[in-house]
C-alpha cells in the first residue's frame, strides 16, 4: 500500500488516461475500447504500471503494441493534463486479464 500522495497520483493517472483513450481510441486503440483499470506508481514516481481493460476490437495483443508504440505521445498528452507534476512517470501498459480469469473461475463454478 503506497502513501497517500501515492494514491491520489494514481487515481488522477487513470482518470486521465481513461480520457485520453476515449479521445484518441482510433489513433491510440485501433478503434478498441481501452480502460485503465489499475494504476501503480512506484515511490520515486518514476514508473507508473496501468493495467488496460481491451474490448470490442482487434486482438488484444495488437491494441496492446499500438499503445505500446504510441506511448510517447500517451505520456505527453498525460503531461499536459497533469500540470502540477514536475516529472511524468514512465509509462508501462500491461493487459489486466482479471475479467477473463473471474468468467473462468466462474464458469467451472457452474459445472
Amino acid at each position: 500500500m503506497g502513501s497517500i500522495r501515492q494514491q491520489k497520483i494514481e487515481q488522477q493517472i487513470q482518470q486521465d488516461l481513461a480520457v485520453i483513450f476515449q479521445q484518441q481510441a482510433r489513433t491510440f486503440c485501433l478503434g478498441a475500447m481501452v480502460t485503465p483499470t489499475v494504476v501503480r506508481v512506484t515511490p520515486d514516481l518514476s514508473l507508473a504500471r496501468v493495467y488496460l481493460s481491451i474490448f470490442a476490437g482487434p486482438d488484444k495483443e495488437e491494441v496492446l503494441k499500438s499503445i505500446n508504440e504510441n506511448k510517447s505521445k500517451v505520456r505527453g498528452a498525460l503531461g499536459v493534463a497533469l500540470k502540477k507534476l514536475r516529472i511524468i512517470p514512465d509509462l508501462d501498459f500491461r493487459i489486466d486479464d482479471s475479467l477473463d480469469y473471474a468468467m473462468k473461475i466462474d464458469e467451472l463454478l457452474k459445472k
